[in-house]
């Protein structure tokens, strides 16, 4: 009777200490659908990574209709998967988002025409009809085309953007000169419908310096204030990071779990991790602070945002999340 006590007091001692340590709930809103683009946030919370960092991580897809920083704003998400620019300009907006972690350290962003139409060069955009998507993805192309003098409202003088649906119809359609694609994503869409890669022009953004930082994790300003909640994103980043090593590391497993969790078509997800891997590179998730003020100031110089922004990124959650 008295070992039956003990371990009905072990039993309920246990529990409390459960109760106690109970998992820390962080909300992630990513900014597209279910697709091996954000395979890490699903292998880490698979392969449990984010419980071993006692955090109940909730992974919301996004989708044409959402928007990221609408959704933190609202207090919808804790944490968001953005594009910087987007980023910045709901910051200027009222919207205090700071960069915690950058996993993709250079962009996926492309711009294809195919090699018998008008275009061959740079010089050749003039008076043509470009795609590109909207909702945030727009301000890398546009600063492009800032860069190279364009105007883009039409005309003779410069192009006309064509508000680009996402997936390639408007190339197969001849709806436009050239469209936006994703190397991990659209490019192969492409190619899946019948183009062959020497039937492209490529113009690749991280190869033309005109790359803006992509996918990047942003929490907002007054929360970071408050230690709990710093401390939590150290533990989310940190287990993060550790589920995009493993995905890169494991692909196909990868892939398989993205497949899981919605994603379609595991033949292309597999692919897709492939690509994106490329852009991750040594998955510390720091921030570089080069690429940080280039994205900054092609944004200025296009007039997306007014002023050079302030506190906009932060090294503190990595410094403590990746040694």
């Amino acid at each position: 009777m008295k070992k039956l006590i003990v371990s009905m007091l072990a039993g309920a001692m246990s529990l409390a200490a459960v109760q106690a340590w109970a998992a820390d709930e962080v909300t992630l809103q990513l900014k597209w659908v279910t697709q091996a683009q954000f395979a890490g946030y699903y292998v880490a919370k698979d392969k449990g990574f984010y419980e071993e960092e006692n955090l109940e991580v909730e992974i919301k897809p996004g989708g044409p209709d959402i928007a990221p920083e609408q959704v933190i704003a609202g207090g919808g998400a804790d944490v968001i998967v953005d594009w910087m620019g987007g980023a910045l300009a709901a910051r200027e907006k009222g919207v205090p988002l700071v960069n915690i972690a950058q996993p993709f350290k250079k962009a996926g962003m492309q711009l294809v025409c195919p090699k018998d139409g008008p275009v061959k060069t740079e010089a050749d955009f003039k008076g043509k009809t470009l795609g590109v998507w909207f909702f945030g993805n727009e301000y890398p192309f546009f600063a492009w085309m800032n860069k190279l003098g364009l105007s883009t409202e039409g005309g003779a003088d410069g192009v006309t953007v064509l508000k680009q649906s996402f997936d390639v119809q408007p190339l197969i359609q001849k709806q436009a000169d050239c469209i936006s694609v994703m190397t991990y994503n659209e490019y192969w869409q492409l190619i899946d419908a019948g183009y062959k890669p020497e039937d492209l022009i490529v113009f690749n953004y991280s190869a033309m310096g005109n790359d803006l930082l992509e996918d990047g994790l942003y929490a907002m300003e007054d929360k970071l204030k408050d230690p709990a909640f710093e401390d939590k994103m150290v533990r989310f980043v940190r287990a993060s990071m550790k589920g995009w090593k493993y995905a890169i590391e494991n692909p196909d497993e990868a892939a398989d779990i993205v497949v899981e969790n919605g994603g379609q078509d595991e033949n292309h997800q597999k692919r897709m991790m492939g690509e994106v891997a490329k852009l991750i590179d040594n998955a510390d998730g720091k921030l570089i602070e080069a690429a940080y003020e280039r994205t900054a100031k092609a944004l200025q110089d296009q007039k997306i945002i007014s002023k050079e922004p302030t506190g906009a990124w932060t090294s503190a959650i990595t410094d403590k999340a990746i040694q």
